[in-house]
């Protein structure tokens, strides 16, 4: 890619799905989880576009996810331009317009790529040569969309309509006649049938200046909370975070919505390679690669005798064993276990509604607590005592905080802990441990260069995770 067409990704990473549950949850989505390997989705997102030509990538993403990019982002050895964090889901059209307005202060003549975090797309050349075939076009002021060549009559997607004389496998941008919301099955197969349409993949490339104009004139009622959104955006180490304010005022609703379905001035860029938005749990069967039997097994698993089956275990010390199963998605972590039909895997969105109106905390809070300084969780709980294994990163810090229902005792198993309690500090190397009072002031931090692991024992009439003061933060969490 040309240097001069540098473009700028803009990463939506602020989605909380369900139907990838237990493995995603609100507390912690597909985007961010190993599905497919050993790095994310995002991160994989993060890599597509991490080459000449491409800027560093500005992420929008929401409050609790936001030490969770910057982590992944590291691993992947990448840095973000910015993070803008969305004080509350607002759909993608402010996200989007919130972009542009942030570029279009230093860059106004920018070019944006907006992805979702959360697709597959294994051949990044090829995916790479059609955003550079679509440059032109966007540069000239095109709002351009990219679709994929659809394999089936899916009826779980929008459709981008081409226009009669366009080529569904051309490489440059082709005249789009609109959008097509998703359809029923009959019109699905005669959709595929006409081959003039294509999968609407939700990626897009526009120039700053074109796409703000477009919100100018299909959502005008979008300018002024989201321009405010930015203008009264404060930093926090390192993030941008938007003003909640005018962000409120702002409509909830999706960039096709807002602008793409009313605009003229679009084209569309066929993706004729392999693509997956991995909505489910059959979709990361069939990404996964099945075995001659059509089994996918990982983690520790085993299927004996087993057709068409996903058998994964999450859980350390938990084997799970499938034996004469056929067309069956099972999957095992230490707080909850999915067993589906594959075919009905996509219902385990009603199933989670269920489970949160019924106040079960497995819904949406992941086992595993991840923080700016590391992460917890929970090993074991009883009345008035739990159990947590705690790990800190090099550098991380937990808050100088107390507590007013309960004592804790740590000790420590791996790496060395800094430990102050009511003004005094110490190092406590492995198979140390130290009691911190209730009431007492106290801060624990990681001073070396490995991950320090120690294991929490709280004890006390209330141990939720409100029962905190904080004095002091690194991370000015509030």
């Amino acid at each position: 890619m040309d240097e001069t067409n540098t473009i700028c990704p803009v990463i939506l990473c602020g989605g909380a799905g369900t139907r990838l549950w237990p493995l995603s949850r609100k507390s912690y989505p597909k985007q961010f989880a190993q599905l497919l390997g050993r790095e994310s989705l995002f991160q994989g997102t993060v890599r597509r576009m991490a080459e000449a030509g491409f800027a560093a990538p500005l992420a929008i993403t929401g409050e609790d996810f936001r030490f969770i990019v910057t982590e992944q982002l590291a691993a992947v050895e990448q840095v973000a331009r910015a993070t803008l964090i969305e004080p509350q889901p607002r759909n993608t059209a402010p996200a989007i317009l919130a972009a542009a307005f942030w570029l279009r202060e230093s860059d106004p003549d920018a070019l944006m790529l907006v992805a979702p975090s959360d697709h597959v797309i294994p051949d990044t050349p090829a995916f790479r040569a059609r955003v550079e075939a679509a440059i032109p076009a966007a540069r000239a002021g095109t709002l351009v969309s990219f679709g994929v060549t659809p394999t089936r009559p899916e009826t779980g997607y929008g459709y981008l309509a081409l226009t009669p004389e366009a080529d569904p496998q051309g490489v440059a941008p082709q005249p789009l006649a609109g959008f097509v919301e998703k359809p029923d099955a009959a019109r699905a197969a005669q959709m595929l049938t006409e081959g003039r349409f294509l999968w609407n993949a939700g990626i897009f490339l526009f120039s700053v200046k074109a796409l703000i104009a477009a919100f100018s004139r299909h959502a005008p009622d979008l300018m002024e909370p989201v321009a405010g959104a930015v203008a009264q955006s404060q930093a926090d180490l390192g993030f941008t975070r938007l003003a909640a304010e005018p962000w409120a005022q702002a409509r909830d609703i999706s960039v096709d919505y807002a602008i793409m379905e009313k605009a003229e001035n679009l084209a569309a860029v066929p993706l004729t390679a392999h693509w997956s938005d991995l909505g489910g749990w059959e979709a990361v069967w069939q990404e996964s690669g099945p075995d001659g039997q059509g089994n996918v097994v990982s983690g520790h698993a085993l299927a004996q005798d087993c057709r068409d089956t996903l058998l994964r275990s999450e859980a350390e010390g938990l084997e799970l064993v499938g034996i004469g199963l056929d067309n069956i998605v099972a999957v095992a972590m230490k707080d909850a276990v999915l067993v589906a039909r594959k075919d009905r895997a996509q219902e385990v969105k009603d199933a989670v509604a269920t489970l949160k109106a019924q106040g079960v905390a497995q819904a949406t809070a992941f086992p595993r607590d991840h923080r700016p300084w590391g992460w917890f969780e929970s090993l074991a709980v009883g009345e008035r005592f739990q159990v947590k294994r705690i790990v800190v990163k090099p550098g991380g810090a937990l808050s100088l905080q107390s507590h007013m229902h309960r004592s804790e005792h740590w000790i420590v198993v791996a790496g060395t802990a800094r430990v102050t309690i009511d003004g005094q500090e110490s190092l406590l190397g492995e198979n140390r441990s130290v009691y911190i009072p209730l009431g007492s002031v106290h801060r624990l931090e990681n001073p070396g260069k490995l991950p320090m692991v120690l294991i929490e024992v709280q004890t006390g009439a209330y141990l939720g995770e409100d029962d905190i003061i904080r004095y002091e933060d690194i991370y000015a969490r509030r």
